[in-house]
């Protein structure tokens, strides 16, 4: 689903025309251009449309912060077990 799509669906789904959408904030032929693919929305736009259309955005995270944290240990933990060589430093070259 394109997001000309998306927009076209949040406007019916809300039961609002074009014209009462616009009224919210936006200029219908923008809206048009939107909902029939010539124009993207940004993100900021996309937000405000779905907020004239009567919804209220709601964003889930999608990692447990606590499981995440665990990875980083144990990604840590295998960095710390790896044996360290460093490489020895070229020597400079003295020209004269």
């Amino acid at each position: 689903m394109g997001s000309g799509d998306m927009v076209r669906s949040l406007r019916q789904r809300s039961g609002l025309s074009q014209v009462e959408l616009a009224g919210r904030g936006i200029a219908a032929s923008v809206l048009s251009a939107y909902e029939h693919g010539r124009r993207q929305p940004g993100a900021d736009v996309f937000l405000a449309l779905i907020r004239a259309a009567g919804y209220q955005p709601t964003f889930i995270r999608r990692f447990d912060d606590r499981v995440q944290g665990r990875r980083l240990a144990d990604v840590l933990d295998l960095a710390e077990a790896l044996p360290f060589r460093p490489r020895p430093m070229p020597r400079a070259r003295l020209t004269a």
